[in-house]
């Protein structure tokens, strides 16, 4: 309660502050306080509100009774003026009536003074009449007209400060006076402003100048500056206009009609021929249009009378006749001396102009091309121009006009646009190329990343249907073996290889000869349809092929195209290199993927490698786009079509001229990149394979125990030999000598044959397989070094025996044979045999006794060529075609067949089977065939048993039994089918 009473206390109630203080506490008093000033605040508000509201009145009452005594006062004054005009009438009458004049005297002078004003009341109509029509000259000339008048009536204000006489009868005419003084301002701007557009004609641009020079009194030079200035303004007006609702194009074109215009008529308006020239014809252009209407306008002779100001009123109204000489003749007349701008004096400025100009259009221009994105609108702009160039009426004069006012040709598009847009076009390729490699790269990340997935998930349980393509790259023997509806075409049957087109040779059966598995496929073709995309961007921007009927057309556009054109090997060149940078991203990504993995990769990061391979390998093939973007249309065709660069002529003996371009060069540097690129991944997988069967190899060899020796242990033959006893009797004797490699040797080649195989073998580079094969056996050579290490220093160790030297030895020669070089690396001594081989071979039979050694060689040598060539069919791409046998001792009397199967004449493109190529065979028959399979099936082995059938020799023992049916025809005989595989 005390608390309202304390708020509701009023100002007026506190008389004395120490009562205050002595009721309230120090709280509410400063409530009080709080109160008290709020109040203040308020009464202060309401006071300035009703001082402004009082202000504003008091000065609307100041400023009405100052009007009222303007009124008053201009009432009085004009009351004064009137007495005093009518008081001067009453003292003139009687003077005028005194004055000896004739009344027609009088009369004619008061119309000629009423022809006068009636006129120039006219005056300021025809002006604005002449203005709308844009007849500058003639509104010119009617404002000078008027300036004349005004001069003969004496309606400019005396020195006094008094109106006229004519003024003071006539004062209509004071506001006639005021309004003629704005037309000379309005005149020039729309004079220069007509200066400024591109659709104007030589005869209005002529006569806005002249307009200009009557009125400004300025001479030819300065009317030429003022024209190019008008221009310029008008170039940075279309560079700054706002882009919507205006093409780009159309603004270039604009611009370029624009600065072609300003030439023409520069020459139309200002050129004067030399003196003594002859005359131009008709047809030519027209020159000097400015000095000749000046000449017109101003000239004084009796010839220039029908073209006077007033020529063609003089005989339309009938009060014009009492019009003086002085108006009816009238003509303008400029002060300054017009004098013919000199031949230098205009090459120089208009150069000058051109220079700055340049500039200008140089940054507008590249500024507007920032917003084209295709190469396509860069040709749509660039074709705009040079149709406007090529046009007849620019065209015919161009070169004559550049001479005569430059001394020099000028090529607009040279000169001005073709730099800017050959750098916009590099520009939008180089971003274009570099979004491809940036999601190539991406795409090969994220494949190598369900690799890696596909890769760890695979397991024997696993789903094969799930993630089909994946699945194929780690396992591409599965796709080679499937069958798609695509494999082969619909018209392989009946249409041969020659014939078919290059649709042809992207089937599926093509792309499973070369082991291209989709992935790759996916990737490539990717890549190729924006690389082709890029190409037919670029086409638009390079000359079309016309060939055929289209000649005749060619040869008329030539003229032209001739200089449209000039900049096409530096626009292949932008292409070129902006897909060799891509290649060499993507190769630089797959080098990166490569080096994270190149250490020690695991089992599951092969899949990776290879696919990588694959792809450094095949992407020139596979993406004809990118050898088409580096070598050219015609020359990436021409390679295509004919496989080789084309060689010259012969010069000297033997030798052969490659005329090889530096885009071929270019292209073969890049095909070398990719190729070192695989053949590093490859080099990878080889190395990672070997050392990967190879250390189960070493594990099995290096067993020291009687059992794991035995286990290992495979088949041997018995044969009965006869010799010559002392006594001269033959001696029958029965030796027992291997016919198998040992189980280890056997699983090392078949796993690596089923690795090579599952890999897509067959399309695997020569070299390496061979380095494959190398390695392999120089890590085979290291184990058997180490085992002589073995035996020699470790004690307890099982002993090398006879039998086991045997074995080790036909091991080792089998496996030399299997994996060492081939015959054709021999006698280019590109490879060299191992000295280890022939070391250990010689620390082996250092355990047979020699009277054995020189018994078992030559049936040795035989069991090793008979189990060389009954495995090389399931080996396959281990061994060669056409491989011998390298022995280190044999009988050349032995005379046995070999091959136990048919093999083919025709080679085919599968590599998995080793197809002779021999034709020693063509004409043996079946029948020949067949008892050549019997002769060798003689020597018969042991019959399996019943668990033979799951060890690893089984199969290689079931090759050797089996029965060859070589009455049935082998499906690879079918020179139809063949064909179709190619």
């Amino acid at each position: 309660m005390a608390d309202n009473q304390t708020l509701a206390m009023r100002v007026s109630e506190i008389s004395d502050p120490a009562v205050l203080f002595e009721r309230h506490n120090t709280e509410q008093i400063r409530r009080i306080e709080r109160k008290i000033r709020g109040e203040i605040e308020q009464k202060k508000e309401e006071l300035r509100q009703m001082v402004g509201e009082r202000y504003r009145d008091l000065i609307d009452a100041a400023d009405t009774i100052g009007e009222m005594r303007q009124c008053s006062e201009s009432v009085v004054q004009f009351i004064q003026d009137l007495h005093q005009y009518c008081h001067r009438l009453k003292q003139g009458r009687p003077v005028q009536s005194t004055r000896d004049q004739s009344p027609g005297l009088w009369k004619e002078k008061f119309y000629t003074m009423a022809a006068q004003i009636k006129l120039l009341l006219e005056i300021p109509e025809r002006i604005w009449s002449a203005m709308e029509a844009s007849q500058y000259l003639q509104a010119t000339q009617l404002y000078l007209l008027c300036c004349h008048l005004h001069a003969l009536l004496q309606l400019d204000a005396t020195a006094g400060g008094h109106y006229t006489p004519v003024l003071a009868r006539f004062p209509i005419l004071v506001r006639q006076v005021s309004t003629t003084g704005h037309f000379r301002s309005t005149i020039l701007l729309d004079s220069k402003s007509l200066l400024q557009g591109r659709a104007v004609s030589d005869q209005a641009i002529a006569e806005a100048l002249v307009s200009t020079m009557l009125l400004e009194d300025s001479s030819p030079r300065q009317a030429l500056a003022g024209f190019l200035l008008a221009r310029k303004a008008s170039i940075h007006k279309l560079l700054n206009q706002p882009q919507h609702g205006t093409g780009i194009k159309a603004q270039v074109c604009s611009l370029v009609e624009l600065l072609v215009t300003t030439l023409f008529q520069a020459y139309a308006v200002f050129y004067l021929p030399p003196e003594g020239s002859p005359k131009p014809g008709e047809g030519t252009l027209s020159c000097g249009l400015l000095f000749s209407i000046l000449e017109d306008v101003t000239s004084t002779t009796p010839a220039a009378r029908g073209r006077r100001v007033l020529h063609e009123e003089m005989s339309t109204g009938s009060w014009f006749k009492y019009l003086p000489p002085s108006i009816t003749e009238f003509q303008p007349v400029l002060r300054t001396l017009a004098q013919p701008i000199q031949t230098e004096q205009l090459r120089d400025a208009l150069q000058q102009w051109i220079d700055t100009c340049r500039e200008d259009i140089c940054r507008g221009v590249g500024g507007l091309l920032v917003y084209v994105k295709s190469l396509k609108g860069l040709a749509a702009i660039r074709d705009a121009v040079w149709d406007l160039l090529s046009t007849d009426s620019i065209s015919q004069h161009w070169s004559t006009v550049c001479q005569r006012l430059l001394d020099r040709p000028l090529a607009v598009w040279n000169d001005f646009l073709q730099q800017l847009f050959l750098q916009r076009l590099q520009t939008i390729t180089k971003e274009e190329t570099g979004a491809i490699s940036a999601t190539s790269v991406q795409l090969l990340v994220s494949v190598l990343r369900d690799l890696e997935v596909q890769t760890s998930h695979t397991s024997p349980g696993s789903n094969p249907g799930s993630g089909c393509g994946s699945q194929f790259e780690v396992d591409v023997a599965s796709f080679l073996w499937s069958e798609s509806p695509g494999d082969l075409p619909g018209d392989a049957g009946w249409v041969s290889v020659a014939q078919r087109g290059q649709r042809h040779h992207g089937s599926s059966l093509a792309m499973k000869t070369q082991a291209l598995t989709p992935c790759v496929q996916s990737f490539c073709s990717s890549m190729d349809a924006k690389l082709k995309a890029r190409l037919d961007d670029l086409q638009c921007y390079l000359p079309s092929q016309v060939t055929g009927s289209s000649s005749g057309a060619k040869e008329n556009s030539s003229a032209s195209t001739s200089g449209r054109f000039t900049d096409s090997p530096a626009v292949e060149e932008a292409l070129r290199e902006g897909c060799v940078l891509c290649t060499r991203h993507i190769l630089s990504a797959v080098r990166h993927q490569l080096d994270t993995t190149s250490p020690e990769p695991s089992p599951a990061v092969l899949s990776s490698v290879l696919f990588m391979g694959r792809l450094c390998q095949s992407v020139g093939q596979l993406c004809p786009s990118l050898k088409i973007c580096i070598l050219g249309k015609q020359n990436g065709s021409e390679v295509t079509a004919n496989g080789t660069p084309r060689q010259g002529r012969k010069q000297g003996k033997g030798r052969a001229v490659v005329d090889v371009s530096p885009a071929q060069a270019q292209w073969a540097g890049l095909k070398a990149e990719l190729l070192s690129c695989s053949m590093e991944a490859y080099r990878i997988w080889s190395s990672a394979l070997s050392k990967m069967l190879l250390d189960n190899f070493g594990t099995a060899l290096r067993a020291e125990s009687a059992g794991a020796i035995l286990t290992t242990a495979t088949n041997w033959e018995d044969l009965e030999i006869q010799e010559e006893a002392e006594s001269g009797n033959s001696v029958t004797s029965k030796i027992r000598l291997p016919v198998q490699p040992s189980w280890y040797v056997q699983s090392l080649l078949f796993q690596l044959c089923v690795q090579v195989n599952r890999v897509g073998g067959h399309a695997l580079p020569p070299p390496t397989l061979q380095e494959l094969l190398q390695a392999c056996l120089a890590q085979a050579l290291h184990h058997y070094h180490s085992l002589m290490g073995q035996t020699v220093g470790t004690e307890g160790a099982f002993p090398m025996t006879q039998n086991r030297a045997l074995q080790q030895l036909f091991d080792l020669r089998y496996l030399n044979s299997t994996l060492g070089c081939r015959a054709e690396e021999v006698k280019s001594s590109r490879s060299h045999r191992d000295p280890r081989f022939h070391q250990i071979c010689d620390w082996l039979e250092t355990f047979i006794d020699p009277f054995d050694l020189d018994v078992f060689t030559p049936p040795l040598n035989a069991n090793l060529n008979r189990l060389s060539q009954r495995t090389s069919v399931l080996l396959g791409l281990l061994t060669g075609s056409e491989k011998p046998l390298t022995l280190r001792s044999s009988s050349n009397n032995s005379q046995e067949p070999f091959n136990i199967l048919p093999l083919s004449n025709n080679q085919i493109r599968f590599g998995l089977l080793p197809l002779s190529m021999s034709n020693v065979r063509k004409s043996k028959s079946a029948s020949r065939s067949s008892d050549a399979v019997h002769q060798l099936q003689t020597p018969a082995a042991p019959k399996p048993q019943g668990g033979e059938n799951f060890q690893p020799g089984s199969l290689f023992r079931q090759l050797a039994d089996q029965d060859e049916d070589t009455a049935s025809s082998s499906l690879f005989k079918l020179s139809w089918l063949s064909s179709m595989a190619k």
